[in-house]
């Protein structure tokens, strides 16, 4: 015992000993021989008076000395549009910033930038500017570039300490009702929407009762977070997009996406809310637009039994949309050359009945972000309400000619009937190539016979449609897809191209697109 009490001792001894010997930590000067992540920060593009992301920049001491780096700061001082926040620190300059020896710290930048501070007729302007480490000969930089983007901005009225203060009342089937979805109605002359400047919206626009919201050809919409476009009862939307020669400009296809603009978000689901066609509205139409990145693509209420459907939408694209790719709820929609993909619940949803038609679509599901509840496609007949009690409506018809339904899942068609005499359930899928096993025999009843001609007529099951690449919503089918050649000629007729503007009256294939050889195919 008494041995270890004595080296206990001594060894506390020679600890305080070698604490009272040691220097302090030593910075010399940089030399300017700092290395950096990155020689440019690229900022991406962002609109006017809206923050970037941050990005961030490391700085590496690779030599064997501690060192201080005597000034870090934005060349153009406190004017400079430019945030930094460095170990911590918020500001736009610092001095004595400290380094150990073969270490690292990180910068963090922002911006927002007001373009009408600038003059560029395009309605774009390149923001620079420069971090600077140290001075005169040990001068480094690191440079900075943004890219502004003027745009008209929609947003409802706000107090002085910018809290929202302006809420809908929605005109619901003739019913106004109180919510409190923060947005507004549009004005007389915000109901055109033309390709001159993007806009920009901030919570639910509303298209009034009584008027029609047209949007040009080559427009582009961006929606904040929780935000989107209402259509209330008696109003219309037409938008009117039409083809592109380019198909990575789509310079006259109408584009809805959030209005986050950096590449990380070009593909992230649930920016932004929805486009909502309320119980009353009337004669919407909408052609060649991409939907991209909401909560739910489109969201279609009532209206099934109307003469004309309530939505016709043709040659249009929906894809990244966390919930439902299109939504109805007893309601009517024709979709011809439609392609709907990467949902995190179904592609396609007829609920609560209805009335639809889909020719030459492509209904896909390859979602990766989690688990999906649905399949590509689901029809019901129902809703429940808060007691759980289920109320029923007619699926008056659910017809899908001439298309393509499937996914990353199995099977990819669900059909859920609450079997009522009185209630209709009418579907056929004509000519379709559909995934849908059932190994397990989970799925029986009438409604899954698929020897049924009357309810399956010429549909093809379980073949690869050969899709380009899914993971990028390329659904343009491939030489070797079962869906080549397999169309009825009557419903192809009806569509004559396809949706890149492709001939298809001789040997028509199943889907939105022609076949093409994929270059890897050549």
């Amino acid at each position: 015992m008494k041995r270890r009490i004595l080296y206990f001792i001594c060894t506390i001894c020679f600890l305080m000993l070698w604490s009272s010997c040691r220097k302090d930590f030593e910075f010399s000067p940089s030399t300017g021989s700092l290395q950096f992540s990155k020689d440019t920060i690229y900022l991406d593009t962002v609109f006017t008076n809206i923050g970037s992301s941050t990005y961030n920049l490391k700085v590496y001491n690779k030599s064997n000395d501690d060192i201080a780096i005597p000034s870090v700061g934005l060349a153009r001082g406190a004017a400079s549009n430019y945030r930094l926040n460095v170990d911590g620190i918020a500001g736009k300059s610092f001095d004595n910033i400290q380094v150990l020896a073969n270490d690292s710290l990180f910068i963090f930048v922002e911006t927002t930038i007001d373009i009408n501070n600038f003059s560029n007729p395009d309605g774009t302007y390149l923001y620079t500017d420069q971090i600077e480490f140290d001075a005169g000969s040990n001068l480094q930089k690191v440079e900075l570039v943004t890219l502004v983007r003027d745009a008209i901005f929609i947003y409802p009225d706000r107090d002085n300490t910018t809290k929202v203060i302006e809420t809908l009342t929605l005109d619901i089937g003739g019913e106004l009702i109180e919510t409190e979805l923060q947005g507004r109605e549009l004005l007389p002359t915000e109901l055109t929407f033309t390709n001159e400047k993007p806009y920009v919206i901030y919570g639910f626009a509303a298209v009034p009762n009584g008027e029609t919201l047209t949007v040009n050809a080559g427009a582009r919409l961006h929606f904040h977070s929780n935000s989107g476009i209402i259509v209330s009862n008696g109003a219309t939307i037409n938008v009117t997009g039409a083809f592109s020669d380019d198909p990575d400009v789509l310079e006259n296809e109408v584009v809805f996406e959030g209005d986050r603009l950096e590449p990380n978000f070009s593909d992230t689901p649930g920016q932004w809310g929805t486009i909502w066609l309320l119980d009353g509205s009337i004669n919407n139409t909408i052609n060649y637009t991409t939907i991209k990145n909401a909560t739910v693509g489109i969201l279609s209420d009532g209206n099934a039994n109307e003469a004309t459907e309530k939505l016709k939408i043709t040659n249009s694209q929906i894809y990244n949309s966390s919930n439902f790719g299109m939504l109805g709820r007893n309601t009517s929609i024709s979709a011809e050359n439609v392609v709907i993909n990467n949902s995190g619940q179904s592609s396609f949803a007829g609920t609560l009945g209805g009335a639809y038609n889909f020719t030459h679509c492509t209904i896909a599901n390859y979602w990766s972000n989690g688990f999906r509840q649905f399949p590509s496609v689901l029809l019901n007949n129902f809703v429940t309400d808060e007691d759980n009690n289920a109320i029923l409506a007619d699926l008056i018809e659910a017809n899908f000619n001439n298309c393509i339904i499937y996914g990353n899942d199995n099977p990819e068609i669900l059909l859920d009937e609450i079997e009522e005499a009185s209630v209709a359930f009418n579907f056929k899928f004509t000519n379709c190539l559909i995934r849908f096993e059932d190994n397990n025999n989970n799925f029986t009843g009438e409604n899954y016979n698929l020897e049924n001609t009357s309810l399956y007529e010429n549909t093809i099951f379980n073949e690869d449609p050969n899709f380009k690449d899914t993971a990028l919503n390329q659904l343009i089918i491939g030489a070797e897809s079962a869906a080549i050649n397999k169309g009825n000629p009557t419903f192809s007729s009806q569509v004559p191209t396809d949706i890149l503007n492709v001939n298809r009256t001789v040997s028509p294939d199943l889907g939105a697109y022609q076949h093409i050889t994929f270059p890897e195919d050549d």
